[in-house]
């Protein structure tokens, strides 16, 4: 009999007959803002999902602006629970995405964080053996600001050097739970200051239209979530 190849990163059974389930949790980069045209990766993969030659995977938007870890953390658990398909039972994935607002330096570009660096790996650990105890669990990363642009709204300083740190200890704590971590910070760094600047709104901190269909494509090229959406049959 055929059965599926489980993710590598933690297995479990699943007829791909039938579609996966998947909420997207995070803050104003996962609900979409600053694209007005398609609004945001997870949206765009969404409405890729629902067409007729796709697998018809069922994906939830619960991004929620201004949200840092431990927000997130609050409502991993109840908000799935009211989305339709999964009322009453959880879904196959969740995708974490959530750092960059932990990371801003509130009132002038030396003070405190948003969230303290110190308590910030223990709220990321609740977080994520939260969301590990109900079901397998993605991690995308923050991208970087534009330094040059801030603050944000007056009051929210956001700099590479604290941006780095937040997303180092959620790589760890990731990698420490066997977690994939798609660390789209490095990966736009690497591309040049020219590439990914020509990639964020005029507020230096949201992705635009092209920054969107750019992150959108970092994740549809992650080896992690190909291997959960399309894994391959094996006959054992």
């Amino acid at each position: 009999m055929q059965t599926l190849a489980a993710p590598s990163f933690q297995p479990f059974c699943q007829n791909q007959r039938s579609p996966l389930k998947l909420v997207v949790l995070g803050d104003s980069i996962i609900y979409g803002f600053g694209d007005p045209e398609g609004g945001g990766w997870v949206e765009r993969l969404r409405r890729q999902w629902m067409l007729p030659d796709s697998p018809g995977h069922v994906l939830y938007n619960l991004g929620v602006r201004g949200d840092g870890v431990k927000q997130v953390q609050e409502r991993v658990e109840q908000e799935f629970r009211h989305r339709g398909e999964l009322r009453n039972r959880v879904p196959d994935v969740i995708i974490l995405s959530v750092g960059v607002n932990d990371s801003a330096r509130l009132g002038r570009p030396d003070g405190r964080n948003f969230t303290n660096f110190e308590s910030f790996p223990a709220e990321l650990a609740n977080l994520l053996d939260q969301a590990q105890r109900l079901c397998p669990v993605l991690f995308v990363g923050m991208v970087p600001v534009d330094e040059a642009k801030m603050p944000f709204l007056d009051c929210f300083y956001y700099n590479h050097a604290d941006q780095y740190r937040y997303k180092e200890a959620t790589r760890l704590a990731c990698l420490k739970r066997q977690i994939p971590y798609l660390d789209i910070f490095d990966l736009w760094i690497a591309r040049g200051t020219d590439w990914w600047s020509k990639r964020l709104c005029n507020d230096g901190l949201h992705p635009n239209v092209a920054g969107y269909k750019a992150l959108l494509q970092d994740v549809l090229n992650w080896e992690a979530l190909a291997q959960l959406v399309a894994p391959s049959l094996v006959t054992p």
